[in-house]
């Protein structure tokens, strides 16, 4: 699918932001939205007319934030030094449509939507024409795979979160279609285990890494980034599969007080052992506890804090969890354990935040900035600007559903927000799947 030279093309424009080698592409990356993410959500509290948190609004005020974004996007495509590495991560080079979509939505300008857009699309193409699987390293020279692992964890993770949060935020119908394109492969060739979370018999729903071309299992490991996934399932509806996943990370972290950065699910054992303060697992039980408003939820985010508290507490802060089993700390704090593992914690319990009560509609990105659900958002900038592209289709809200999807939030009945979101039965069997009895 798609060929060599217009994804160097493509990819080209966006990994000029978030590349300088191997092992610095991820965190390039990840400092690109955080700052450029933390500009555009201060810029829209800030001018936000209803002020829902208070008055947020600053005198004078003319925009500074937005400018210093704008500045921020444009100097960062120069930034890659002569004989820099070629390979990045999927999640790298396809997880700037958030951001840069809602930069140019707000300048007017479609350019850095537009260059965002032309990588997604040309990753895209390169997914395996037999299982529709993308892997997680690529070759921005070529286009070739380095990486053929495909998972839902390190390398794609944010990949697959923004083709569905720029659905949402956008309403560009082409962005939901290749979600639903994603979640159909995901659920076909990464999914293990018996088909419903809640009945039936056999292995709890798991997913695991493949080959992406042929599907086949390539290791039997997962690692704590794909906590988020089951967030992410909340947010197109398949509830009662988040609701399995969730359990199956939280039966880890009541056996460790803490996720170890890569568990072997096979030896019941972890990989690699540090923890460093992660948030994926905290937004999935915030976001769970949002849709079904069960208090077991509560519970698990209680269980959480308490661990954070006894295992990772130190004098200044709290430390990265050098060992999970020991318990020896590192002289570090991550910066997103403040900015979004904290903050979903805060929010789990505050009932009444006006992120709950304003009646506004708010998203968060990857890096935990928050976003209302502007109508400045839904200003599509393409057939002005680039009539070669085709106008992308817009669908309503209404609309949003997944393919094989097996739940949506309506359908959780009252009843059971009293009861445990899993049967005892299969609390057992994940609890046994872990070590945990």
């Amino acid at each position: 699918m798609g060929n060599s030279s217009e994804f160097q093309k493509a990819v080209k424009l966006v990994i000029d932001t978030v590349s300088f080698d191997t092992d610095s592409t991820v965190q390039v990356f990840e400092a690109t939205i955080r700052v450029l993410g933390s500009l555009l959500s201060a810029h829209i509290i800030i001018t936000d007319a209803r002020q829902p948190f208070g008055d947020m609004s600053i005198k004078g005020y003319d925009n500074e934030l937005l400018h210093m974004a704008h500045d921020l996007a444009v100097n960062l495509r120069t930034g890659v030094p002569s004989g820099s590495n070629n390979e990045t991560c999927t999640a790298g080079a396809g997880s700037l449509l958030v951001e840069f979509g809602i930069l140019s939505r707000l300048l007017g300008d479609s350019t850095f939507e537009w260059v965002a857009r032309r990588a997604v699309k040309a990753l895209w193409g390169l997914r395996s024409n037999d299982t529709g699987l993308l892997g997680n390293v690529v070759n921005i020279q070529t286009g070739h795979w380095v990486g053929k692992q495909s998972g839902l964890g390190a390398g794609l993770d944010s990949f697959y979160e923004y083709l569905l949060k720029s659905y949402i935020l956008f309403g560009e119908k082409e962005d939901l279609e290749m979600f639903n394109d994603a979640y159909w492969s995901i659920q076909n060739y990464l999914r293990r285990g018996r088909e419903a979370c809640n009945e039936g018999e056999g292995d709890p729903p798991l997913y695991v890494n493949v080959n992406m071309f042929s599907g086949q299992l390539m290791n039997t490991w997962i690692d704590s980034l794909q906590a988020f996934f089951p967030g992410l399932q909340v947010l197109i509806g398949d509830v009662e599969d988040a609701i399995c996943l969730h359990a199956f990370y939280y039966a880890i972290w009541k056996r460790y007080g803490a996720l170890p950065e890569r568990y072997n699910w096979q030896l019941q054992a972890p990989d690699v052992l540090f923890y460093p303060l992660r948030p994926e697992l905290v937004e999935s039980t915030y976001l769970l506890y949002q849709a079904t408003k069960n208090p077991f939820y509560l519970h698990v985010g209680m269980d959480i804090l308490q661990s954070l508290e006894k295992y990772t507490k130190a004098k200044c802060g709290y430390a990265t969890l050098h060992h999970v089993i020991e318990k020896s700390k590192e002289d570090r704090m991550e910066s997103f354990f403040l900015s979004e593992t904290c903050k979903y914690l805060y929010l789990l319990f505050d009932e009444e935040n006006p992120v709950h009560k304003s009646g506004n509609r708010y998203m968060f990105t990857t890096e935990g900035h928050i976003v209302s659900l502007d109508k400045r958002l839904r200003v599509s900038l393409w057939e002005d600007t680039f009539p070669e592209e085709k106008k992308m289709e817009k669908l309503k809200p209404n609309e949003l559903r997944a393919v094989n999807s097996t739940s949506n939030c309506n359908r959780v009945p009252d009843e059971r927000r009293y009861l445990l979101p899993l049967k005892s039965v299969y609390m057992r069997q994940i609890d046994q799947m872990v070590g945990l009895i």
